[in-house]
């Protein structure tokens, strides 16, 4: 952590307002945001890049949460709308569909992104990028992504990597859950490695069905035994996909496109922070935090998020309805008293036991708390509050795994996994789509050494460092 109240951080939506790119200019542009997309005045993007670049903004794009960030939780969708002022379509990706269509893209030339990531595999927002580098790639059109820190800081990397059969809209490709990478460095990752031929867009002009179901303009399957052959296709009038589901998940990977494009990802830009280097937190650059979702309302919240976020897997709660999501978590039957005496540096009475585990960088206080929605709404939960006391030591998946295994351990009676529906998945738990492994739930479960378990995911871990410091923008 830096101390350095003179210090100027520069965002790329800065860089670009400072510097605008003459590739930009006399395109017909559309721009995926939400409220966290502000210079450090507070002047929200659309309005900066409508500036620059008078009436060339044709679209808006919003991601989950909705383009206001009004929207709570996971599958609560936000509806497509008319800007107001600059009298331009906003369309969610967050809807009846999270992949842009043609009918989206025809309004634009290029897209430019300028969203706030939290730097964790879970966050939704990298994976709605994702998909516009897709639809991107597959309409030949340009992204320009203004890069934002990565609130986490640039150099710690941990978790497992997500195994393929557990992608979802909460994990699509291969990265650990907390991956180290600012937003545009992550885009140019995935634009390099996974936005290929073999990943187009599955549209109803080409597309053929893993489980050999060939009637591609519309049909439909009800009573579906498995995740990967149940769907309902609307809206056939035009020659995008659109399907609705019914009592199973569906998503884009289950697709195989015949004849696509070719070639690597889309045409990318970058533009850079100035200022910003690997080792800072969002509390170093001087930047006004601004909430890209409901439930991270400081970086507070955000620092704890890539372990706190499993309690969304349980029955666990993960502080929302509360003024401090994700920092606190607890739930009526916990005994606070029995978890902070299996952690080593937390108490010291006889009565503890010898055999404790160990968190580093951060202290446990326990608190009450009775939440307003969500689980356990209107009751109260006995739980704690993590203090992050030395960020360079703190290891937010590490810990939060370890306090899942001390609840198991000594709440089995009344703990539970979450059951589906999570994130459009309908069939597979919800932890094994957050942990991204079966396997790994159950070693937790069964009280599995978590030091011999983090040993385990080392290597592939190392692999991901390796080939991720290929899109390093910064030092």
């Amino acid at each position: 952590m830096l101390n350095n109240s003179n210090l100027e951080v520069i965002t790329g939506l800065e860089n670009l307002c400072r510097n605008p790119r003459e590739k930009v200019k006399k395109k017909r542009l559309g721009l995926l945001a939400n409220p966290a997309s502000v210079d450090k005045n507070f002047r929200h993007a659309s309005n900066l890049i409508n500036q620059i670049y008078p009436g060339q903004l044709k679209a808006l794009f919003s991601p989950q949460h909705g383009f206001h960030a009004e929207k709570q939780d996971n599958m609560i969708e936000s509806d497509h709308e008319l800007d107001p002022v600059l009298k331009i379509p906003i369309f969610s990706l967050y809807s009846n569909t999270r992949i842009p269509t043609k009918e989206m893209f025809d309004l634009i030339d290029t897209l430019i992104v300028d969203i706030q990531d939290v730097g964790t595999r879970v966050y939704t927002f990298i994976y709605t990028i994702s998909y516009c580098l897709e639809a991107a790639a597959e309409y030949g059109k340009e992204v320009v992504i203004l890069d934002r820190p990565n609130p986490l800081g640039g150099m710690a990397v941990e978790g497992n990597l997500l195994k393929k059969e557990y992608a979802s809209f909460v994990g699509r490709f291969p990265i650990p859950m907390r991956h180290g990478l600012t937003v545009g460095e992550i885009a140019s990752l995935f634009n390099s490695k996974f936005i290929t031929g073999s990943n187009c867009l599955a549209t109803a002009e080409h597309i053929t069905k893993i489980n050999n179901l060939t009637d591609a303009d519309c049909f439909t399957k009800t009573n579906c035994s498995t995740d990967t052959d149940c769907f309902v296709k609307t809206d056939c009038s035009t020659d995008t996909d659109c399907f609705v589901k019914t009592d199973c998940s569906i998503d884009t990977d289950f697709f195989k496109k015949m004849d696509c494009l070719t070639g690597k990802g889309c045409d990318l830009t970058v533009i850079p922070m100035k200022g910003w280097n690997r080792n800072m937190l969002f509390s170093d650059t001087n930047l006004p935090w601004i909430p890209p979702s409901p439930n991270l309302p400081n970086p507070y919240s955000a620092l704890v998020y890539p372990g706190q976020v499993i309690w969304e897997g349980t029955n666990v709660s993960e502080g929302r309805g509360t003024t401090q999501p994700f920092e606190i978590f607890g739930a009526p039957f916990i005994n606070t008293d029995k978890i902070l005496c299996a952690i080593s540096n937390q108490k010291t009475e006889q009565y503890c036991s010898s055999d404790r585990v160990h968190i580093q960088g951060a202290v446990l206080r326990t608190i009450a708390f009775q939440p307003t929605s969500g689980k356990w709404q209107g009751e109260v939960c006995r739980g704690f509050q993590i203090h992050v006391v030395s960020p360079e030591l703190f290891k937010p998946y590490k810990t939060s795994l370890l306090l899942l295994q001390q609840i198991i351990k000594h709440h089995s009676d009344q703990f539970r996994w979450k059951e589906p529906p999570y994130e459009y998945e309908y069939v597979k738990l919800p932890i094994d789509l957050i942990l991204g492994d079966k396997a790994l739930r159950e070693s937790i479960q069964n009280l599995e050494n978590l030091d011999t378990i983090e040993a385990s995911w080392q290597k592939e871990l190392d692999e991901f460092k390796k080939i991720s410091r290929e899109f390093y923008l910064y030092a």
